[in-house]
């Protein structure tokens, strides 16, 4: 692992001579962000040692470099998953990429869907916790000393100084949000309903495919993690109906513009 970032870290800076101070990996249909990106420079993820290739539409697969909100960010436009086939420890390569570049903060986003009575489609949710169901973790195997200790503390995973910051600017530009619990399974099936319904009794508020192995491996390597979710359809008793990867793009898409206004004006309120 040790090698393989050092390969790919070195080919990053080789071309691009910038120290990011931010980290942010964009969902499916939040993409948008990146046009707010003053550009410094970009390169595809096929370009670069030793990173998968995102194989999902509506994520473009380029790493993004330049000044959002008076910091220095890295941005995956495009992420990977468990269900294209790649390892735990592949999908969250780029996250151990980006620590080894410099950052100091990870901002994750998502699509989700709801499984709380009191959500909507289009809302968003600051996710304050996680439940993994996806059957596996990114920290299976042996463990690096280097990169993080065995077993990694996951009492704060999401940094509350950071929630506070992003619901306070939210309330000042009156854009509705929720808190909530996001819990992760491997997809790529949609659930069905009585799996909506068992993932709202474990204590989950929304349900997704992705985040929570990033997470994992930020925490371990001690970096703060903040992480936020567009609900772009609901898995609730009454409401659930059949949903497709276009109207998920669709939703978040809507949603997007909030969520970019917010996350600049949290970077800009962030000393790092």
């Amino acid at each position: 692992m040790l090698k393989k970032l050092e390969e790919t870290t070195s080919y990053i800076r080789q071309k691009i001579d910038f120290a990011p101070q931010i980290g942010i990996v964009l969902g499916t249909g939040l993409g948008g962000l990146t046009k707010e990106i003053e550009n410094i420079g970009s390169l595809p993820y096929s370009e670069i040692p030793n990173f998968p290739v995102s194989t999902v539409k509506g994520h473009e697969g380029k790493l993004i470099f330049g000044n959002l909100g008076g910091k220095r960010v890295v941005a995956m436009q495009g992420r990977f998953h468990y269900y294209e086939g790649y390892s735990m420890q592949e999908l969250t390569f780029p996250i151990r990429v980006m620590k080894q570049l410099g950052i100091k903060l990870l901002i994750l986003s998502n699509a989700s869907g709801g499984v709380n009575p009191g959500f909507e489609i289009g809302d968003l949710m600051v996710i304050k916790d996680h439940i993994n169901l996806m059957g596996n973790n990114p920290l299976i195997g042996r463990n690096d000393d280097e990169l993080g200790p065995r077993f990694p503390d996951m009492s704060e995973t999401y940094d509350k100084k950071v929630i506070r910051e992003f619901t306070k600017i939210a309330r000042q530009h009156a854009i509705h949000f929720q808190v909530g619990v996001y819990a992760a399974v491997s997809g790529p099936t949609f659930e069905t309903p009585a799996e909506y319904k068992y993932i709202r009794v474990l204590g989950a508020d929304a349900v997704g495919m992705s985040t929570v192995p990033e997470a994992i491996v930020a925490r371990h390597m001690n970096l703060p993690v903040f992480a936020v979710s567009v609900i772009s359809d609901l898995g609730v008793e009454g409401k659930i109906v059949e949903i497709s990867h276009d109207d998920v793009i669709d939703a978040a898409s809507n949603v997007e513009p909030k969520v970019t206004l917010i996350l600049k004006e949290l970077l800009e309120k962030l000393n790092l």
